[in-house]
């Protein structure tokens, strides 16, 4: 019972996802599905004015002039269902459109609203096949299969009342195959639903699969992984394309089927017809008009076939959009966030695991606001978590942390942020220009603003260089730029953000020492009371900071400032030495 009521719950759910979308289109559809109704009627009154001719004028044998009235009748109806037709179409693709825009519209606003986490744990190419291909099937289902559905409802409605007032022994043997296609139809949904759902996970494995190389291509290239990448992607396809045979054998099987018995339905409404015209029992032209009937039947009676067949796919489709929509978005809480944030930073007993595995145990630390913490570790020590836990990417499994001494769960979401950046060692770049890159934190900056942050950066100097100036398209992800390039545009963005609290996790892994050294030094000075937060590998980066942390295996294993720890002669001491041996050797 409790399964029961969950899985109520989750179609219900469903079902006002696809109402909310639906809404801006209702107007649309209803002015569409009311000139579909008006050409339906129009198209049975031209059948019946047909049989009129025949019975009432033609075989009567009266004068020629009685025909006037039946053609201009005949002529009427034709326009009308002309016009309505027009009309229909119009309105039922404004709709369908107005509905795919609002879904698509509602979609993106929910993957900008869920957590860093969720993110992480799902494709980037599953994720945009959802957003297209999926939403795609459903725009057309929308747009086709459903109008098709209820302008088949419509029709078998009207026909039948007609069918059924001219003769019922004839009306029920055309009628008796229908329900004979629906139930095959829906047998074979229930099948081929499964291989629907199969194929398009197939699909969105071939996505990330290409998603992923085009990104990596540079590693694929320089180590060599062509034929490897290539091989593995062909294993992919080949997989996506036996599952579509295998979906277009069961298709040509449905329609085999269906086609023999839309004619069989077609031969017993001749053989029943003829019979009945020849003994007397109907007109010819009831004759004719059920014929004529019958077959405008054929095809939508059929198409049911197909759009039931559809029904199934985007019903898969739903189910791939609505695990989007339903995934929990990230919370916003009212708070409260202190005027003028000072930048005052506590972590207290902190820990935190990705999936079960420790990265860090009971880390406490605080920051003075205006001060400068630098932050070293190995790979894998904790060091870029703290980064992702003080921007709320994630939220500690235990312990907490404080900025001005409030809670940051305490505090909105958007407010926090906008008082914290973060440089990562990889930032990522619009494919826009450089201008534009360094103005995403203040899109209104001017281009003294944006020339003044990139000084601070070391960057203008290099931007001078390039043909455009700052109005150089970067490339997709920057690609135009050099790894050092881009950690500086993404540097001189942070500067123009002017927040409380700056954080650069190995942010200048990509320049030289020299150029480190400079950028550090215009950093401090350009960022006046903001709390500076540098994680690095290298000491060099770290020593004038006034407070330093060493973590190890998730752990604080030390503290203190450069020549503190330098003295106690720990790991800090090690490394440096180190670092150091190796610059001499290189010199």
């Amino acid at each position: 019972m409790r399964k029961t009521r969950e899985e109520k719950a989750e179609q219900q759910k469903k079902r006002e996802m696809m109402l909310h979308a639906l809404r801006p289109a209702i107007p649309a559809f209803v002015i569409g599905f009311a000139a579909s109704l008006v050409n339906i009627l129009a198209r049975t009154g031209f059948t019946q004015v047909i049989r009129f001719t025949v019975d009432d004028v033609l075989l009567r044998a009266v004068e020629a002039k009685a025909l006037l009235f039946p053609v201009l009748v005949a002529v009427l109806l034709s326009v009308l269902r002309f016009a309505a037709g027009y009309v229909e179409d119009s309105h039922l693709a404004k709709g369908a459109e107005r509905f795919v825009k609002a879904l698509r519209d509602r979609l993106f606003r929910q993957i900008e609203q869920l957590p860093y986490s969720w993110h992480q744990d799902h494709a980037t190419g599953d994720i945009i096949s959802r957003c297209t291909t999926d939403v795609e099937i459903i725009r057309t289902f929308i747009a086709d299969q459903m109008v098709e559905l209820i302008t088949t409802c419509f029709m078998l409605v009207i026909y039948s009342v007609f069918m059924f007032t001219m003769d019922v022994r004839l009306s029920v043997i055309a009628f008796l195959f229908i329900p004979v296609v629906l139930i095959y139809s829906m047998v074979f949904y229930g099948k081929i639903s499964r291989r629907y759902a199969e194929a398009d996970e197939a699909e969105a494995a071939v996505s990330a699969a290409a998603q992923e190389n085009i990104t990596g291509v540079r590693v694929v290239r320089a180590f060599g992984r062509e034929r490897d990448e290539m091989k593995r992607f062909e294993e992919k396809t080949r997989f996506y394309t036996d599952k579509w045979l295998s979906i277009g054998r069961m298709l040509n099987n449905f329609w085999s089927t269906g086609d023999a018995i839309s004619m069989l339905q077609i031969l017993s409404v001749i053989l029943v017809g003829v019979h009945s015209a020849v003994s007397g029992r109907i007109t010819l032209g009831t004759y004719l008009a059920f014929v004529s009937y019958t077959r405008q039947l054929n095809w939508p009676v059929r198409a049911l076939g197909r759009v039931i067949t559809e029904m199934s796919k985007a019903g898969v489709s739903i189910d791939r959009v609505y695990m989007i929509m339903d995934a929990k978005p990230e919370e916003e809480k009212a708070g409260k966030l202190t005027a003028n944030m000072h930048g005052d930073i506590a972590f207290e007993h902190v820990t935190f695991a990705y999936d079960k595995t420790p990265v860090l145990q009971d880390v406490s630390f605080t920051i003075p606001g205006g001060s400068t913490l630098g932050i070293l570790g190995e790979t894998g020590s904790g060091k870029s978590t703290i980064a992702l836990l003080l921007s709320r990417l994630y939220d500690p499994d235990q312990g907490r942390i404080t900025i001005d001494g409030v809670d940051i769960r305490e505090m909105p979401l958007h407010a926090l942020r906008e008082n914290i950046s973060i440089v990562l060692q990889e930032p990522f770049l619009f494919s826009r220009t450089v201008a534009e890159n360094i103005a995403m934190t203040k899109p209104d900056a001017s281009r003294e603003e944006i020339e003044r942050v990139a000084e601070e950066a070391c960057l203008n100097a290099s931007v001078e260089g390039f043909h455009d100036g700052y109005d150089t398209v970067v490339g997709e992800r920057g690609v135009t730029l050099s790894g050092g390039q881009k950690q500086r545009t993404a540097i001189a963005r942070s500067l123009l953000q002017q927040p409380a609290i700056m954080v650069f996790d190995d942010a200048l892994s990509a320049v030289d020492a020299k150029t480190d050294a400079a950028i550090r030094e215009k950093m401090r000075e350009a960022a006046g009371s903001a709390t500076l937060v540098l994680i690095a590998h290298r000491v060099s980066t770290l020593m004038k900071a006034d407070h330093i942390l060493v973590l190890e295996q998730g752990r604080l294993v030390e503290e203190g400032t450069h020549e503190s720890l330098m003295a106690e002669d720990g790991q800090y001491a090690r490394v440096a030495r180190m670092q150091r041996g190796d610059e001499d050797n290189v010199g």
